[in-house]
């Protein structure tokens, strides 16, 4: 008798569901790329006219035929280098608690709470971080500059915190309040990845390393952690993709200045989103223009860094590069 020919091609309900899934991935590549030919190309006449300068120049005056970007992509990286400060340690904190010392019953309903912040809209965390956390943390930051304003990313020029009456609207509206605004908006992303990733962690090994005498802690430190290690570097480069895109919040608490300045807690700032958010609606043709230009370097920049934390990530999913 002749053996039987196995097929590997999928059929019925499988076949089906293997085309959706085909289809439909491939319907987020061409919408994508769809994006970024449609900005690359409004983008155009900006990079014509202004060369490099684009991207060297810091003020925003379209009137005068000043335009650049120079000073609003320091703003952004600065507002999410604050996000990243605060969400990374509480990310990776929340995802171990909840991955290795939640009791087994606490562990949903922890996992559906980091998840429902992740749901929360934009506008809920600026309304919260321009009327509540604003206030708190120009007090800590009048306390920041009095004790490390030799460093320049704490110093508030122009404003003494130890003078008897503290100018207090010099130490609001900054990148330091709208990161940690920022911050509670990116925390869920970057805890969900490493907590997923810290889920897949081998029982085998953690039994192992309690059994030979390592307390809970020293387990985590030697086992976990290094196999997560993927997971944490790419939720967190995840969570700055994201940073780099929020608006609303950043809109609602930053005052719109257009200078390069290093100065963390000093009031004003700028960031490509709120830009393009506070200009579009009154902009014109050229103007327009100008704005998408932004928005097309701030896209590539932003995908570049989520296709990096993918890769990153995938690779720790499959145990590749976890070796301690």
């Amino acid at each position: 008798m002749r053996p039987r020919r196995l097929s590997r091609k999928a059929t019925g309900v499988d076949a089906v569901f293997e085309q959706s899934a085909r289809v439909i991935g491939a319907s987020m590549l061409v919408i994508t790329g769809g994006v970024g030919l449609f900005l690359g190309y409004q983008a155009k006449p900006t990079f014509q006219t202004y060369g490099w300068s684009f991207f060297t120049t810091q003020v925003w005056q379209p009137d005068t035929n000043t335009v650049g970007i120079a000073a609003v992509l320091v703003g952004t990286f600065s507002v999410a280098l604050v996000a990243m400060t605060f969400a990374f340690p509480l990310s990776l904190l929340t995802a171990l608690f909840i991955s290795e010392y939640a009791p087994a019953r606490l562990k949903p309903t922890l996992v559906a709470m980091v998840d429902l912040m992740a749901a929360v809209p934009s506008i809920v965390y600026g309304l919260w971080g321009y009327l509540l956390v604003m206030p708190h943390a120009g007090d800590f930051a009048v306390w920041m500059q009095a004790h490390f304003g030799w460093i320049p990313l704490f110093d508030v020029r122009g404003s003494d915190p130890n003078a008897a009456v503290i100018d207090q609207s010099r130490y609001v509206s900054s990148a330091f309040c709208a990161g940690i605004a920022v911050a509670m908006m990116v925390l869920p992303m970057a805890c969900a990845v490493m907590r997923q990733v810290f889920s897949q962690t081998p029982v085998g090994e953690k039994e192992a390393a309690l059994a030979l005498g390592a307390t809970r802690w020293g387990m985590i430190r030697n086992v976990v952690l290094p196999f997560g290690r993927g997971g944490i570097i790419g939720g967190t480069m995840l969570g700055l993709g994201r940073a780099l895109g929020e608006t609303i919040a950043v809109v609602l608490i930053l005052s719109p200045t257009f200078e390069i300045k290093p100065n963390l807690l000093e009031i004003g700032n700028s960031t490509v989103s709120s830009l393009i958010a506070g200009r579009f609606g009154e902009a014109n043709t050229s103007q327009l223009s100008a704005l998408l230009a932004a928005g097309f370097v701030l896209f590539l920049i932003t995908l570049v860094i989520n296709t990096l934390a993918a890769i990153i990530v995938n690779r720790s999913r499959s145990g590749a590069g976890t070796d301690a």
